[in-house]
C-alpha cells in the first residue's frame, strides 16, 4: 500500500480541523483579558501537541507513507512543519503566561514562578525548552557547523520533549473534562509511539538478524567513486525496487556510528545489493577503504522514485553527478519498447561519468537513447535549458521525467522542464544531498 502525498495532507488537515473543533466546542466566550489569553493558549497548545505528533509520524519511516510520498519530500515537510510547531509551542507558553498574569494581577515573572510550581506545567516548560533547543540545532547556520552525529543525537531529544508535554496535555482543561477526548488523544499518541518503535527499532533489528548482510566486493568505478556489493540471505523479502535507497551502517571501526543514505545502483539480484558512492566527505572517503567481510546493517528500502510514479509510455531519466545511481537501476528495469526510454546524464567532463560502460550496454540492449551533457556548470551554453532539452527529446511534454542530482541542478532542471512544457505532476524528483 502507498499513501499518495495529497491523501496524506488531506488526512493531516482533517486531523487539525478536528483539533480545532475540540477547542471550539469547549471555548467559553468572554471579553475578559485573562479569558481571551487563556482561550487562545488552549488553541495553540492543542495545535502544537497535534503538530508534534505529525512531525513524529512523518519521520517514523512507515513504508506506506515513505513509498507513497518519498523520503525527501517527507524530510522537507518535517523541516518546514517543525518551525510552525515550535512557533505554536512558544505562542502557547507566552499566552498561558499572560493569562496567568492577567488573572492574578501580577507581573510576568511572578506568574511564571507560580506556574512552574505545578509539576505538569514545569514538565511542559522543560519539554518546550528541549524542543526549542532541538530547533536551534536544525537552523542552517548551526547545522553546517556541527557533525552529523551530533545533530542526530540532539534531534533524538525531540522524543523527550514530546513525552514531557504529554502529561500536561491530559491534565489540561480541554482533555481532563472529557473521558472520550482524553481516550482518543491517548490512543493517537500510543499509535504514533508504536509506529516509531516498530519501524525505527524493531524492523531494523529484525532485518539485521534475518538477512546477515556482508560486503563481498568494493570496486573502483572512477576518480573518488566506488561500488560496494553487499550479499545477504533472503533479500527478496525486502521488496527493494530500483530507484529506492537504504540507510547503511557499516560495522567498521570508523563508520559504525553513522547511518548513510545511498540509492541502489543496480537492481537487487541473487541476494546481492549494490551501491555506488562518490567520496565527498569524511564518511564517504572511508567507504573506499572497506574490505570484504565487513558486516552491514541496512534499513529500508525507502523512497518513492520508482516505476509506480510512471504515468506515460515514454520516460526521460535525467541525472546529475552521482545522482546517476538510481537512474541506472531504473534505466535497466523500467518496462518499455525501443525508443521509449531516454537517459540524459549531466557531468562536468567525461572523467566524471560513473558506470558509463554499464549505461552504454543497457542502452544498446534496450534500444534506448543515451546522451551525455558535459561541461562546467558556469559554461555559456546550458545543456539543461528548455530549448536544449527539446532538441534532444522533441516530444518532451509527452514524457514522464525522473530526476535525481545535486539540489542546484535539480531546481534548475525542474524549472527548465516546466518551461519546456512538462507538467509538474509528471516530474518525479529526489534531491541528492550528502
Amino acid at each position: 500500500m502507498r499513501t499518495p502525498p495529497r491523501a496524506l495532507l488531506t488526512g493531516l488537515a482533517a486531523g487539525a480541523g478536528a483539533v480545532g473543533l475540540l477547542w471550539l466546542v469547549q471555548a467559553a466566550p468572554s471579553f475578559r483579558l485573562d479569558a481571551l489569553f487563556a482561550t487562545f493558549a488552549h488553541l495553540t497548545g492543542l495545535l502544537a501537541a497535534y503538530g508534534i505528533l505529525v512531525m513524529l509520524l512523518l519521520m517514523a519511516r512507515v513504508p506506506a507513507i515513505e513509498h507513497g510520498v518519498g523520503a525527501d519530500r517527507l524530510a522537507r515537510w518535517h523541516s518546514l512543519g517543525g518551525r510552525h510547531v515550535l512557533t505554536l509551542c512558544l505562542a502557547h507558553a507566552a499566552l498561558a503566561l499572560c493569562a496567568a498574569a492577567a488573572h492574578g494581577g501580577t507581573d510576568l515573572l511572578g506568574a511564571a514562578v507560580g506556574l512552574l510550581g505545578y509539576p505538569g506545567l514545569a514538565a511542559a516548560a522543560t519539554g518546550t525548552a528541549v524542543l526549542a533547543a532541538v530547533g536551534a540545532t536544525s537552523a542552517r547556520a548551526v547545522r553546517r557547523r556541527v557533525r552529523h552525529e551530533t545533530w542526530r543525537a540532539a534531534h533524538l531529544l525531540t522524543y523527550l520533549g514530546a513525552a514531557l508535554a504529554f502529561a500536561h496535555q491530559l491534565s489540561g482543561p480541554d482533555l481532563a473534562g472529557g473521558l472520550l477526548a482524553a481516550w482518543l488523544w491517548t490512543m493517537l499518541h500510543t499509535t504514533v509511539g508504536v509506529l516509531l518503535v516498530w519501524y525505527r527499532l524493531v524492523v531494523p533489528v529484525r532485518q539485521a538478524l534475518r538477512h546477515s548482510l556482508r560486503i563481498t566486493e568494493v570496486r573502483t568505478e572512477g576518480p573518488d567513486v566506488v561500488s560496494v556489493v553487499v550479499q545477504g540471505l533472503g533479500l527478496d523479502a525486502l521488496r527493494a525496487e530500483p530507484g529506492q535507497f537504504f540507510r547503511w551502517r557499516f560495522l567498521d571501526r570508523r563508520l559504525w556510528r553513522t547511518s548513510l543514505p545511498f540509492s541502489l545502483s543496480a537492481p537487487p539480484r541473487n541476494d546481492t545489493l549494490r551501491i555506488t558512492v562518490k567520496a565527498c566527505g569524511d564518511h564517504t572517503r572511508r567507504i573506499r577503504r572497506l574490505r570484504p567481510g565487513v558486516r552491514v546493517l541496512a534499513t529500508g528500502p525507502f523512497g518513492a522514485l520508482t516505476a509506480h510514479r510512471r504515468t506515460r509510455r515514454k520516460v526521460l531519466l535525467l541525472a546529475g553527478g552521482v545522482g546517476i545511481t538510481p537512474m541506472r537501476a531504473l534505466f535497466e528495469t523500467l518496462p518499455g519498447a525501443p525508443g521509449d526510454l531516454t537517459l540524459l546524464y549531466r557531468a562536468g567532463d567525461a572523467a566524471q561519468l560513473v558506470l558509463r560502460d554499464e549505461l552504454e550496454a543497457i542502452a544498446a540492449a534496450r534500444g534506448a537513447a543515451l546522451h551525455y551533457l558535459l561541461g562546467p556548470s558556469d559554461a555559456p551554453f546550458d545543456p539543461l535549458a528548455p530549448r536544449a532539452l527539446r532538441h534532444l527529446v522533441p516530444d518532451l511534454p509527452e514524457h514522464d521525467v525522473y530526476l535525481c542530482g545535486p539540489p542546484g541542478m535539480t531546481r534548475s532542471a525542474t524549472a527548465a522542464l516546466r518551461r519546456a512544457g512538462v507538467p509538474g505532476s509528471r516530474i518525479h524528483a529526489e534531491h541528492f544531498t550528502f
